[in-house]
């Protein structure tokens, strides 16, 4: 169930004016944060497109609707579809925690790594809590139905973060695989080899090992799943050992539904696909069957509109279908963002057709699996992102280049 406190503030916007987008761009602001994140070896041995960034955050502000509703500050009584203003982010704040998750390749080895940072100084919570905030932290980890262990969290001025890198190789493997930034993290303590915290393997998901399977059944606790999502909660303490005033825990969950060549339901071949010739090889990517129920339904509440436009749903019920009422391409020049924004009722879906993008995902009210975030990752042509209702979303295009999208779903 979502929670009826949607946000935190709305901004009044004058009648018959239009917010400066291109001053304190919401979208920019977390792309910055992004860009700025720092990684314990040296960049070569992450793999750039695999990279994904989960930031909690603790306030939501966005812009009200446009004249003649520019009062009507109450989310759940802006019914107006067509008004786009009253749908977009104006700013946020960032919880302390932030988390990276991704793959690393040192040649020999190919496996996923997770890394958890706190920010430091006298503003954050652990700081507020009475903590003494000296050259390490703890971070106790938590997997749900899964090992749990505290590491410590090492000051790095770079950042001006406490952080630590968890890779799923074994510890004596790690050092001689680096070069000199990642050996220097190994020596510290703030880059460890923990393949019990950080499951599974860089060949788990072949084409050939996946073919007619369900593949949420393969490998369900790796670390870097394509489709089943990865929780943890994570609790950063005064202490190293994991003692003293503490800040947490804070559910921090990667569960972007992205889908695509490498991210499906299951995988086969087909011959004489409907009475055709020849071979066909299909990906399920979302569906009602497959064991798969559930993957599109739409929870209503009593404030949300379906599909007919009808509102003042029971609690609980559900629309086992996504409703579609536009579709659209998209082209976006190079540097072209899609600013942070939410629809409140209905469903929709970004798939990238040409080029690649920064594909932006958040709660706009409490979910109930993770900590309200912004999660980002690459979204590359052949992939798509389904957006529930309720998710903030937006989409950079990074290249020098156009990128081409197409999007469809529902408005609002």
């Amino acid at each position: 169930m979502v929670d009826l406190v949607h946000t935190d503030a709305v901004f009044r916007v004058e009648p018959n004016t239009t917010p400066d987008y291109n001053s304190g761009n919401s979208l920019v602001k977390l792309l910055d944060i992004q860009e700025s994140s720092s990684l314990g070896a040296d960049r070569e041995v992450y793999e750039p497109t695999s990279l994904q960034h989960v930031f909690p955050l603790t306030w939501l502000q966005l812009y009200g609707p446009s004249a003649p509703n520019t009062d009507q500050l109450d989310p759940t009584k802006q019914d107006v579809k067509t008004d786009f203003q009253k749908q977009n982010v104006r700013d946020f704040h960032l919880g302390d925690v932030q988390a990276v998750r991704g793959w690393a390749n040192t040649g020999d080895w190919r496996g996923p790594f997770l890394r958890l940072s706190y920010r430091a100084g006298p503003d954050s919570a652990l700081a507020k809590a009475g903590a003494r905030l000296s050259e390490s932290i703890g971070c106790r980890i938590a997997i749900p139905n899964g090992p749990s262990a505290t590491v410590p969290a090492h000051y790095d001025t770079a950042s001006a973060r406490y952080g630590v890198e968890l890779w799923g190789r074994n510890q004596d493997q790690l050092r001689s695989a680096l070069g000199p930034r990642g050996q220097a993290s190994v020596d510290q303590g703030a880059l460890v080899g923990r393949p019990d915290l950080v499951r599974g393997g860089g060949g788990d998901f072949t084409r050939e090992a996946m073919t007619e399977k369900d593949i949420r059944t393969i490998a369900p606790d790796h670390a870097m799943h394509p489709i089943v999502p990865f929780y943890l909660d994570v609790t950063f303490t005064q202490d190293p050992d994991g003692s003293g005033p503490s800040d947490g825990p804070t559910r921090v969950g990667f569960e972007m539904r992205l889908r695509g060549w490498d991210n499906y339901l299951r995988v086969g071949t087909s011959p004489n696909p409907h009475g055709g010739v020849g071979f066909l090889e299909y990906r399920n990517l979302f569906s009602d069957y497959y064991n798969a129920a559930g993957e599109i339904d739409r929870r209503l509440e009593p404030w949300n509109f379906d599909a007919f436009g009808h509102k003042g749903h029971a609690s609980g019920d559900v629309e086992p279908f996504m409703a579609v009422n536009y579709m659209d391409l998209h082209v976006l020049e190079s540097a072209c963002g899609i600013g942070l924004h939410r629809h409140r009722d209905n469903q929709e879906i970004f798939m990238m057709i040409d080029g690649e993008g920064l594909m932006v995902v958040g709660d706009w009210a409490d979910s109930h699996s993770r900590a309200r975030s912004f999660e980002i990752r690459h979204l590359a042509a052949g992939e798509l992102v389904l957006l529930k209702g309720g998710n903030l979303h937006g989409l950079m295009n990074p290249l020098a280049r156009r990128s081409s999208l197409f999007m469809f779903g529902g408005y609002d």
